[in-house]
């Protein structure tokens, strides 16, 4: 499925509400990010903070496998999301 920048943005926010619910990973991420709790609230409108969300989850397979089961989504959602956010556009070096 191809996302529109809207869709990847919906997309974008429930992985962030995945994201908070998880007490272990949740300061993973803040300390990753140098985010704090308040920055992740005000960045849930930002379409470049969600790409930057989606670009943490996709640090770790283990990751995408979770939150794409507890959201029912396929384990490639998160990255077909990302291109279609600020910043995740596929590089061509040619």
């Amino acid at each position: 499925m191809g996302y529109t920048r809207e869709s990847a943005e919906v997309l974008g926010l429930s992985v962030l509400g995945w994201l908070a619910a998880e007490d272990e990973l949740l300061p993973v991420f803040l300390g990753a990010t140098g985010a704090s709790e308040a920055d992740v609230r005000a960045g849930a409108s930002d379409p470049v903070f969600l790409g930057s969300v989606l670009d943490f989850l996709m640090m770790d397979d283990a990751w995408v496998v979770q939150a794409c089961d507890a959201l029912g989504l396929a384990y490639d959602a998160p990255m077909q999301a990302r291109q279609a956010l600020p910043g995740g556009a596929q590089v061509n070096w040619t």
